[in-house]
């Protein structure tokens, strides 16, 4: 990781950058991958608890459910790290 980061601060100085430019890729889809399912999960939570105040008899329900979706959710998010993390 420390690697990918020296070659974004390096730029675009010599001519090798465009090749670099992968690498410097492959950091903003991991950081946009984390934000998304940053977002994907606020947005789970949230709306859990609306659906649990309106019926709190089928609380069970809706936490199991949740819980399920925001686990695909960082599986898909981590999928997107590794696969940004083998781009050079």
């Amino acid at each position: 990781m420390l690697r990918i980061l020296a070659l974004l601060q390096e730029g675009g100085a010599d001519a090798a950058a465009g090749s670099d430019l992968g690498a410097g890729l492959a950091v903003i889809g991991a950081g946009l991958a984390v934000i998304g399912a940053g977002l994907g999960i606020g947005r789970i939570g949230g709306s859990m608890t609306e659906a649990m105040a309106r019926q709190p008899e089928a609380a069970a329900q809706i936490q199991n459910g949740a819980i399920i979706l925001a686990a695909l959710i960082e599986g898909a998010a981590l999928f997107g790290l590794v696969i940004a993390g083998f781009i050079k």
